[in-house]
């Protein structure tokens, strides 16, 4: 049997696809995960997709490109969630 690769485009992330509610704890986490990652690296601008977080340890990765593949206990806070109290 061959194996074929086939080469796709980047799959980009859609906020309608992360359309449900989240623990405020979750959104809170995700925004201070954003918040320390801005302040040590005032430089960059590429603004994430998001960040992928656990729900029990509350502990994030900030989410660039493509759709997240998350560990069963983890969930993805888009930046949209994030972004919505975080100028207010």
């Amino acid at each position: 049997m061959a194996y074929v690769s086939q080469k796709q485009a980047p799959v980009q992330a859609d906020d309608a696809d992360f359309d449900v509610l989240l623990d405020p704890g979750l959104i809170r986490s995700a925004r201070s995960i954003y918040t320390t990652y801005y302040e040590v690296h005032p430089e960059l601008i590429q603004r994430p997709l998001g960040v992928a977080i656990d729900r029990f340890t509350y502990r994030g990765k900030l989410i660039f490109s493509g759709k997240p593949i998350l560990l069963p206990q983890e969930c993805f806070v888009p930046f949209s969630q994030i972004e919505s109290d975080l100028y207010s």
